[in-house]
C-alpha cells in the first residue's frame, strides 16, 4: 500500500510539474506579444517622427528597421511557442489520466479491503451469536 501512496504523490508531482511547465510557456508568449505591441507603437511612433512608413524607402529610420525585425522575430518566437503549448497541455493532459488511474486503482482497492474487513467482522459476529444461542439451549 506505501508503493501505491508513494507512486500517487508521484503522479501529482508530475502533474504539478507539467501545469507548471504550461503557465510558464503561456506567461512567455503574453510577453513576447506584449513586446511585439509596444514595438509596433514605437515603429508607428518614429514612422511619424520622420515622416516616412516606407521600410524600403532610403530615408527610413534605422532604429525603425531594427524594431521591425526584433518585431518579427517576437511573433516567430510566440507562434514557436504555441507549438510547445500544446504539447505541454498535452502531457498535461496525460499525465492527469496516469493519475487518475491510479487514484481509481487505489481506491479500488481501499474498498475492497473496506468489504473484507467487513466480512471478516460480519463473521465474527455470526460466530459470537451462534456461541450465545449454543449457550443459551444448553442453559
Amino acid at each position: 500500500m506505501k508503493s501505491r501512496e508513494t507512486l500517487i504523490r508521484l503522479k501529482k508531482f508530475q502533474v504539478d510539474e507539467k501545469r507548471r511547465r504550461v503557465a510558464q510557456i503561456e506567461g512567455m508568449i503574453a510577453d513576447f506579444q506584449r513586446m511585439t505591441a509596444e514595438l509596433e507603437r514605437e515603429i508607428q511612433i518614429e514612422q511619424e517622427r520622420a515622416g516616412i512608413s516606407d521600410p524600403s524607402h532610403f530615408a527610413y529610420p534605422t532604429y525603425a528597421k531594427a524594431a521591425i525585425q526584433r518585431r518579427e522575430n517576437l511573433s516567430r518566437s510566440a507562434e514557436e511557442l504555441k507549438v510547445q503549448l500544446e504539447d505541454a497541455k498535452a502531457q498535461l493532459g496525460e499525465a492527469f489520466e496516469e493519475l487518475k488511474k491510479v487514484e481509481l486503482l487505489d481506491e479500488r482497492d481501499q474498498a475492497r479491503e473496506r468489504a473484507e474487513e467487513s466480512a471478516r467482522e460480519q463473521a465474527e459476529m455470526d460466530n459470537i451469536g451462534l456461541m450465545r444461542s449454543r449457550m443459551t439451549a444448553l442453559a
